[in-house]
């Protein structure tokens, strides 16, 4: 190649070495700083814009609520811009509503449009509402952390003491949003009224709640000028004990005094306990900790690890014990630290196999390559609000790969001109930067092209997902930074004409800052760096003696040049005659072939990947109304046949935690109101690397079967949820507005679904409405209430505070708060005729003084069932049916039956039917990956016409994404690996740039050697040949940088350093989850090296010969 131009950025920097030696060390020392800095979690926070509006009207059956309140909200919330949908449940005395914005839309400005749609429906909602609206934003990413488990023969009240003092300790860290208790005694002073002696002595409930919260003040009166002295005069009469409050006068009149004890029974003791937590089957009083989003939850659990170890050794007593469950951070620490030793790994693959090609100085600063692109991104995190997370994680390691595609490029053609042109390096280095500038920068902007749409990504998953494209197209862009401004200058100092041994200079460098390391890092004590130095300093003295000489020199003079001439050969034979021809139509006949085999044989796609549970959850749900104390009996026996299927000591599990009314939901759910008749058995099992045996879901088919046949409790074992929250996987939504018909609809379905189809797989399809809550209707005589000018209202609110109780003041000790919670008495509560007797006290309108009736005059009552709740969606009234899908059943099968059997139910005008939760999810996901693919495959076409000025050479470098796919459905068939819609779908959007960049460069280069003359298919066999080092090579490196992860290959780099021990083991967490898209890759890679380095050429010649036909026939036309 003659006429050679200078890269002016590359020229510069080969000019200026040493600015790119500071610079480079600063990229290093300020990349490091930064990701130890960079907040950990296990998954990315996902922030959808979801604001919760709550109103409160006590006395307010669910019907009621719906029309009074959820309707005259959801009228004027209609309105907000960008929200995309509205859920509301209206139960007894309160209303909830749940507005969800699309991702666009800030949580601030979603939570001030939703207040500003509140003001405007205040005009239409009851003036005496109890408590509301109250709009509050919820944090999607907001759920615990970790338990921290206080038990102990003490009591719970005594261990309450120590859970408020851990709390307040806990809270205190700024990474922490707050710190539930649950399974405590709370602290009240109840005053149990007797309401006949109430009637007797003519005082009211008002009459007691007055008078309490009257006398527990203290008033400042102002100051009084004494002496010359002005002193504060302050009224003291806060109640100090219960005494005090026993004497406190409810009425007096005419000499008589009335005292709370003549009327009520006064007690220090705790409220009717609503949750119960067991550790192990012990009683515990448990922390959950929550994080706030965006902080560090490695710093967290270790902030909070080191206060317990504190205040475990300083302030608890012997016998009392603090224990850690559900700690999130170790999932987190293993699943990054697996991620990370696979990237590690994967370095070392890759810089192993580029040693045999381009010798062990090229190898070494090619591979410079990756932490310096990683350092580059690391830089930039912090200004996009980044955390380092499971998906950023594997952006890298896929990056791996993908980075050092661009060094080898240029530094393998800055060789090749040095050594086989005798240009000296320096100018080497400049020109082949220049050459290759075209193809290399072209070939990147194809490798980003597939990730740019899938910065657009909505909803859910995208905001899940959106960290893989925006680390991926930051890191690959700093990969041509260090390809064309670090990678020349260490080429220039360090590369050496042979491929072979280390350079001396190299060899002598490393050997004096690997002596200098290992003499400073023993005096400072960072023996794992004087270990670091010495396997350094052993892989210098292997290199020399063993690995140059014996094998990578033999490689590159025998078998690379030997597989060369065989591949310029094998190219020859079939560029000659129709070979070409029929080679294409073989590619898509077995393209063809493949999709068939695929969909015969394949398995059923699933939304996203699931592994083995680290957690299992036993979900256990009573009637509505059933009592805690209920709830807890049941949820023992629960736990029972758990303990007896786990069995003692059983060394794959960590712990059982039982939770009753507090905690006993979804951990991921933002939920965390008490639900008495609500249970839950959470199962944690050891880390996947420490587990006997790694098969954990088996676990959970036994618990189902264990407590299928407990009578009265609806009970579901679900796994915990991995990627972003997306529904049940089974969901049906029938919607309309008549409950009667809706129920006949429901039952319909279910019917059909379980009874009729029996589709297998399906654990329990359950309807979120439920009639059964039991009901004692009160119903009032109005026109016997008039009479005297009693409400209605005057009655529930006197039903209410006999039975709910009513907090009428709080009494102060030391600087914790008592309420003093007013009701009747437990054995009177349970009694509903002493209830109807209860005296309702109203003013004579005729003499106008205070008089007593018994409710039983007003109304009558009716015991009913009533519903628990009405659901709303999108101003609709809605019930649905979900359910989780069991171990071994394939959740898109079965949803595609249930589809299939939807379509024969007759819906009458103004209902519906439809399937939501994951299965629409994943519709819409997979709607968008198919636009994102194509969406891609245009800017990948734009990129290559601009490239080549042509149509033709687009259409045949693209025949080899849309071929690729052979590899990643054979591979994906013959091995039985699941096809995921998410993870495979980008798995197979990447692949489609990484294929292109290598067609790119051996179009390219072939073209520039028909331009200088050459004869076309000894051109096309000279590109091939000039190309198939980096074609092979980037492949490879791509594919090794993935095997790690894709197998579970894992080898502890900083254990072995520290402790020498490696904690070597296959398989993890992570391959579960990312295995999909890295076997794409490597699958889909395989098959299109074969396509870049034969096909194409075969195409290539094609194209040639078909356009040379097409001028002659034009031409004599």
């Amino acid at each position: 190649m003659s006429n050679h131009k200078n890269f002016p950025i590359t020229a510069w920097a080969v000019n200026n070495r040493t600015t790119v030696y500071v610079l480079t060390v600063l990229i290093f020392i300020i990349g490091a700083v930064v990701y130890v800095r960079l907040p950990k979690e296990q998954f990315p926070d996902v922030v959808v814009p979801t604001i919760l509006v709550t109103t409160i009207n006590a006395g307010t059956a669910p019907v009621d609520m719906e029309n009074l309140v959820t309707r005259q909200i959801e009228k004027q919330i209609k309105s907000v811009a960008d929200v995309k949908k509205v859920l509301s449940q209206s139960i007894q005395d309160a209303s909830i509503i749940t507005v969800e914005f699309t991702t666009e839309i800030t949580p601030t400005v979603a939570k001030q449009r939703v207040t500003d749609a509140i003001d405007r429906a205040k005009a239409n909602l009851p003036v005496s509402l109890t408590k509301g609206p109250d709009v509050q934003e919820i944090d999607m990413s907001e759920f615990p952390i970790m338990f921290v488990n206080i038990s102990g023969d003490i009591g719970l009240d005594n261990l309450k003491v120590y859970a408020d003092e851990l709390q307040d300790k806990i809270e205190s860290l700024h990474e922490i949003r707050r710190v539930d208790i649950i399974g405590a005694l709370e602290k009240e002073i109840r005053i149990d009224l007797d309401p006949y002696r109430m009637q007797s002595l003519g005082v009211s409930f008002h009459d007691v709640s007055s008078v309490l919260s009257g006398e527990n003040v203290n008033i400042s009166a102002g100051d009084l000028n004494v002496g010359g002295i002005r002193r504060n005069v302050k009224v003291s009469g806060e109640y100090r004990t219960v005494d005090d409050i026993k004497e406190t006068v409810v009425k007096s009149g005419m000499g008589n005094l009335v005292y709370l004890r003549d009327i009520a029974t006064v007690i220090d003791t705790a409220k009717e306990q609503q949750s119960f937590a067991r550790l192990d089957g012990h009683p515990v009083v448990t922390l959950s900790v929550l994080k706030k989003s965006g902080e560090n939850l490695i710093d967290a659990s270790d902030k909070i690890q080191m206060i317990i170890a504190d205040y475990q050794a300083q302030r608890l007593p012997d016998g009392v014990t603090l224990k850690l469950t559900n700690d999130m951070s170790k999932a987190t620490r293993s699943n990054i630290a697996d991620l990370v030793n696979s990237i590690v790994i994967g370095f070392l693959l890759v810089t192993t196999v580029l040693m045999f090609f381009m010798g062990v100085s090229n190898s070494l600063f090619i591979g410079l390559a990756t932490p310096l692109s990683s350092f580059l991104a690391f830089t930039v995190m912090p200004g996009l609000d980044f955390t380092f997370n499971i998906v950023v994680t594997f952006s890298f390691l896929l990056a791996l790969g993908i980075i050092v595609d661009d060094a080898i490029v240029v530094i393998e053609n800055t060789h090749r001109l040095h050594v086989k042109e005798g240009y000296d390096v320096k100018t080497a280095a400049g020109y082949a930067a220049a050459e290759v500038f075209a193809p290399v920068f072209a070939g990147t902007l194809t490798t980003l092209a597939p990730f740019f749409p899938l910065l657009f990504w909505p909803g859910i998953v995208g905001e899940f997902m959106v960290y893989l494209p925006s680390v991926l197209i930051i890191t690959l862009t700093a990969s041509l930074i260090v390809a064309y401004i670090i990678n020349p200058v260490f080429a220039v100092d360090f590369m050496d004409r042979k491929k072979g041994a280390m350079n001396k200079r190299v060899m002598w460098v490393l050997l004096g800052v690997v002596c200098l390391a290992m003499i400073a890092a023993l005096l400072a004590g960072a023996f794992w760096f004087a270990v670091l130095a010495i396997l350094v300093l052993a892989f210098i003295t292997l290199n020399k003696f063993v690995l140059s000489p014996y094998l990578i020199e033999p490689f590159q003079e025998k078998i690379l040049p030997g597989l060369m001439g065989w591949y310029r050969s094998f190219l020859r034979f079939m560029l000659a005659g129709k070979r070409p021809a029929v080679l294409l139509v073989s590619v898509i006949v077995l393209f063809v072939a493949t999709i068939v085999f695929a969909a015969l044989y394949g398995k059923p796609p699933v939304f996203f990947p699931s592994g083995e549970p680290n957690y299992g959850y036993i979900y256990i749900q009573l009637p509505i109304g059933t009592d805690a104390v209920v709830t807890d009996s049941v949820t023992k026996v629960v736990e029972q046949r758990v303990r007896k299927i786990i069995g003692p000591d059983n060394p794959d599990i960590t712990a059982i935690v039982s939770n009753v009314g507090l905690g006993a939901g979804d951990p991921r759910s933002p939920d965390r109101t008490v639900a008495p008749n609500k249970g839950k058995v959470s199962v944690a099992f050891e880390e996947y690397a420490k587990r006997r045996d790694p098969q954990t879901s088996k676990y959970l088919t036994e618990f189902r079967k264990a407590v299928a046949d407990i009578p009265g409790a609806e009970i579901i074992v679900e796994k915990e949820a991995n990627g972003p929250p997306t529904g049940k996987e089974i969901s049906i939504e029938i919607a309309g507005d008549d409950f009667a018909v809706l129920e006949q609809l429901t039952e319909r379905v279910r019917a059909l679904v379980i009874d009729s189809l029996h589709i297998p797989g399906i654990e329990k399809l359950k309807s979120d409405l439920e009639r059964n809550k039991p009901e004692i209707s009160v119903v009032v005589d109005r026109a016997r209430a008039n009479i005297d000018g009693i409400t209605s209202s005057q009655i529930g609110f006197t039903l209410r505070g006999a039975l709910h109780g009513l907090e009428a003041t709080k009494m102060r000790v030391g600087e914790d708060e008592y309420p003093l919670q007013i009701r009747v008495s437990e054995d009177m509560r349970s009694n509903i005729d002493a209830m109807m007797n209860l005296p309702v006290t109203y003013r004579d309108m005729s003499t106008g003084a205070f008089r007593q009736v018994p409710i039983s005059s007003l109304a009558t009552i009716n015991y009913v069932s009533s519903f628990s709740g009405i659901h709303r969606k999108n101003q609709q009234r809605v019930v649905t049916l979900a359910s989780n899908v069991l171990q071994g059943y394939n959740a898109t099968a079965i949803n595609a039956q249930i589809a299939k059997a939807l379509k024969t139910v007759r819906v009458p005008d103004g209902y519906s039917i439809r399937q939501t939760g994951a299965q629409e999810e994943q519709a819409d996901n997979a709607d968008f990956l198919g636009m994102a693919f194509g969406i891609a495959a245009g800017i990948i076409i734009l990129i290559l016409v601009i490239q080549f000025n042509s149509l033709a050479k687009p259409v045949l470098i693209m025949s080899t994404v849309l071929f690729s796919v052979i590899g990643v459905l054979l591979g994906f068939t013959l091995f039985g690996i699941e096809f995921s819609i998410v993870i495979t779908g980008v798995g197979i959007i990447a692949l489609g740039g990484i294929v292109v960049r290598n067609g790119i460069v051996l179009v390219d280069f072939t073209d520039i050697l028909l331009a200088q003359g050459v004869e076309l298919r000894e051109a096309i066999v000279e590109g091939g040949a000039i190309r198939f080092n980096p074609v092979v090579l980037t492949a490879a490196s791509t594919i090794l940088g993935l095997v790690p992860l894709a197998i579970g290959l894992n080898f502890d780099f900083w254990a072995m350093l520290n402790l020498r021990d490696p904690h070597f083991h296959v398989g993890s967490d992570s391959v579960a989850f990312w295995g999909p898209l890295a076997w794409a890759v490597i699958f889909g890679l395989l098959f299109a090296t074969f396509l870049t380095l034969i096909v194409v050429p075969c195409l290539y010649l094609l194209q040639i010969q078909t356009a040379t036909k097409l001028r002659k026939f034009f031409s004599h036309s």
